[in-house]
């Protein structure tokens, strides 16, 4: 079958490990299936792997991808939930847990193989491409939002960073669900853009806000995390679901303690989670915000514009 693999990791020149290609066809362990993938959706944790980040060098070649959407093997029409787990419990808690292309083969292939347990409905209303997009980004800003932030509809919350997949999300998400979402960016054009998808304000990074906000959505990191403390009014809460610019970041810890603010880290969701999120989609009519969609034999394509931070919204790759 064709797939998209890591073969080498090089943390300067991360392209160089892409190989595309032919593989084996993948087999099913007891308890598992395989799902003939439509469409998949590309991370930056995609061009982690290929840096070396997260993944051991006695586990190449692997292939790449967390995020499908396609039919299992009645003929369903499924999303992949890509944490693997145990099956116990919250499955994003489990010390023992991976995403897909980690240990596991990852889904930029034409089937991949996943415990029976992580296979969620697609709603017919989701065009294959657009489920495609849930299992990270999406699913990752679901929880953070509607679990992790701690505040009703009608809040203010800033989103670091406008144009990601996660932050993409967040201000669709935050706008269905009804708070007031205000974003900051270094690019006109990304702000200009946030404001089109239903953000109320958009800022550059650092700028003195018209006032403090209930939350703030956290995945920049170094860069942005002085600015994320001092935007928060005394008793909201950061959440922090990943840090692009880096992970060690200075806080002046008087203003968590004297102003009460909560620092809370989030990571993915549930398979619950992410199938309450598509009937979410399906009932607002909120989409995902689709950058490009390429065949999976242009994957190069959408991991140089990855890269090069050339996109807003997904990257999505057909079959």
């Amino acid at each position: 079958m064709f797939a998209v693999t890591a073969t080498k990791t090089n943390p300067d020149n991360p392209l160089e490990g892409l190989t595309l290609g032919e593989r084996p066809e993948p087999e099913v362990p007891e308890g598992w299936t395989t799902v003939t993938v439509k469409a998949a959706s590309l991370n930056h944790h995609d061009l982690w792997t290929l840096r070396g980040v997260g993944i051991s060098q006695d586990r190449l070649p692997i292939v790449l991808g967390c995020d499908a959407a396609g039919l299992d093997e009645e003929g369903n029409e499924v999303i992949v939930h890509a944490v693997i787990g145990s099956g116990e419990g919250d499955e994003t808690l489990d010390p023992k847990r991976s995403l897909l292309s980690e240990v596991y083969d990852g889904t930029f292939a034409e089937r991949v193989v996943v415990p029976k347990r992580n296979l969620v409905p697609k709603p017919a209303a989701l065009s294959f491409e657009e489920a495609a997009c849930l299992p990270t980004a999406w699913l990752t800003a679901y929880r953070m939002l509607f679990e992790k932030a701690g505040v009703e509809p009608g809040s203010t919350v800033l989103v670091q960073g406008a144009g990601g997949g996660v932050s993409t999300a967040l201000i669709v998400l935050g706008r269905a669900g009804g708070y007031r979402i205000w974003v900051t960016s270094r690019s006109e054009e990304k702000r200009a853009r946030a404001l089109e998808l239903g953000a109320d304000r958009a800022f550059e990074p650092g700028a003195r806000l018209p006032e403090r906000v209930d939350a703030v959505m956290e995945t920049v990191g170094a860069a942005t995390w002085s600015h994320s403390i001092n935007a928060l009014k005394p008793g909201g809460r950061i959440v922090i679901a990943g840090a692009t610019t880096g992970h060690v970041a200075p806080t002046h810890l008087a203003q968590v303690f004297f102003l009460q603010k909560s620092i809370v880290g989030s990571t993915m969701g549930t398979r619950d989670q992410l199938a309450r999120l598509a009937v979410f989609l399906e009932q607002t009519g909120a989409r995902p915000v689709i950058d490009r969609v390429l065949p999976l034999t242009r994957a190069e394509e959408g991991f140089a514009a990855m890269l090069q931070g050339d996109i807003f919204g997904k990257i999505v790759f057909t079959l």
